[in-house]
């Protein structure tokens, strides 16, 4: 199909008006009209194969924008992705190292904060490392290192003489050294049991343990009172069913 221009068109239109002008005279009026009708044809036909033209090149033109958006767009969404992933992976990591820090900051405060214990039945706050200092010494007792179970424990009580565990500690001391024979210290260590920890379970068991040593030591009459302080003083306690049967026996 022949592309025109506007201008080509419209010397066109003035080349085909001419020649009616000319002949005006010469054509009865139907024939005038005809001529017209054809030449309005002809424009008319020719204005819509450049209006064809137009519009064809006009879509052409506004699809390869399109296109060229189009890339632009998805190369766009494409470093935006990269950035995102970039984005969630520096989140990941600091999240992971937050936990981290977390996790290192709660063990931390539990090497120093106090945990709740339960000893001899009533719950008490102990420091963790007052536990581990208690728990060490007394495997030492279990494991029939007397020795280092008497220093081991004259440190706690040194340490912590207002711990939950003081009184048990105090009184595996006063064990550690009966198991070692030295009844007088064995006494000694009892008697602070008694004393300064006498609403303690082990009190009862305590007092028995001096009149075991004394008996040891050949001072049954010391052994006797200590017995007979047991009874009267604990009569519920296994340890006053014990002495009871031992008084007998000095008899």
């Amino acid at each position: 199909m022949m592309k025109l221009s506007p201008s080509r068109l419209a010397c066109l239109v003035l080349a085909a008006w001419m020649p009616l002008q000319a002949s005006a005279g010469l054509l009865d009026d139907n024939e005038a009209r005809k001529a017209i009708l054809d030449l309005r044809a002809k424009v008319d036909a020719v204005a819509r194969d450049l209006k064809a033209q137009i519009d064809t090149k006009s879509d052409r033109t506004v699809q390869l924008d399109m296109l060229n958006q189009h890339e632009q767009t998805m190369q766009e969404i494409a470093r935006l992705r990269g950035q995102i992933e970039v984005l969630a992976n520096q989140i990941t990591r600091a999240q992971e190292s937050q936990r981290q820090l977390y996790a290192d900051l709660d063990a931390r405060l539990k090497k120093v904060e106090p945990q709740q214990e339960t000893v001899d039945g009533q719950v008490a706050s102990v420091l963790p490392s007052e536990k581990t200092a208690y728990d060490s010494a007394t495997a030492m007792f279990q494991s029939g290192d007397y020795k280092g179970a008497t220093a081991a424990l004259q440190d706690f009580v040194r340490r912590y003489p207002e711990s939950a565990y003081a009184a048990n500690a105090q009184y595996w001391l006063g064990n550690a050294w009966y198991a070692l024979g030295d009844y007088k210290k064995a006494i000694a260590a009892q008697e602070v049991v008694t004393s300064t920890y006498a609403s303690s379970p082990k009190a009862p068991d305590a007092m028995l343990n001096i009149g075991s040593s004394y008996a040891l030591l050949k001072d049954n009459k010391n052994a006797k009172k200590a017995l007979q302080q047991l009874v009267s003083k604990y009569p519920e306690s296994s340890a006053a069913r014990t002495a009871k049967d031992r008084l007998a026996s000095l008899k």
